[in-house]
């Protein structure tokens, strides 16, 4: 099977592989600054979309509903528990209701509202629950810092027991070392006052006494040799 040219490769609408982008950052072309730049960001204007819904920059992180005119089931002060309760109540009232129209006339257009009013009560309760997304973000931010602050609690004891088991160690070693040198010290010592010692060593002898040494034995050996 005949293999593809280049030129038709790079005019594919398709993006290119991984490995072909990867190439592109090896550590010889980042050393020799051949790697391309990262594109820039994208301009962030007063409006973008996410998902496909149109989202401004200066609204909130949870937009109202009124904003996106859905109608609210519940008012503006209110308890989360309390209305996400009366809400769950009202999707198991309103879904045995659907059940009992589709049971008895399925053909009847209260099939419609009921199945509208079920999708608004699961978009108000939907709403409360992310109005609860920033004191999730709020306590997972605090729990990470938590674990991260016992996790160096934990590392600066073990240094701290290192470190005490080092000195420990030093200590022992100074001691023992210190020992050992005061031992030797006062061997030398013992060496150095003791009589046997001084008995051992020979008398120093001056030049003069040695050449009047050697001159009486010089003496003697001509005298000896004369007698004979």
């Amino acid at each position: 099977m005949a293999a593809f040219p280049s030129e038709m490769e790079l005019k594919s609408t398709f993006p290119a592989p991984p490995t072909q982008y990867i190439n592109l950052y090896s550590e010889e072309s980042i050393r020799r600054g051949r790697a391309p730049r990262p594109p820039p960001p994208p301009p962030v204007h007063s409006e973008y979309s996410m998902f496909g819904v149109p989202f401004g920059t200066d609204e909130p992180i949870i937009r109202p509903l009124e904003s996106q005119s859905i109608r609210r089931l519940y008012p503006q002060s209110y308890d989360q528990r309390r209305e996400l309760k009366k809400l769950n109540h009202s999707v198991l009232v309103n879904f045995m209701d659907l059940l009992d129209i589709l049971i008895k006339c399925p053909d009847s257009s209260k099939r419609t509202d009921k199945i509208e009013d079920l999708k608004l009560l699961f978009i108000n309760m939907h709403h409360l629950i992310n109005e609860f997304r920033p004191h999730q973000a709020r306590e997972t931010v605090r729990v990470m810092l938590e674990i991260q602050k016992r996790q160096r609690h934990q590392i600066a004891e073990r240094l701290e027991r290192l470190e005490v088991c080092v000195r420990r160690q030093v200590t022992e070693a100074l001691s023992s070392l210190s020992d050992s040198i005061t031992s030797t010290a006062d061997i030398e010592h013992l060496l150095r006052s003791s009589p046997e010692e001084e008995k051992l060593k020979p008398e120093s002898v001056t030049p003069k006494q040695e050449h009047d040494r050697v001159s009486s034995l010089d003496r003697l050996m001509c005298s000896i040799v004369d007698a004979l």
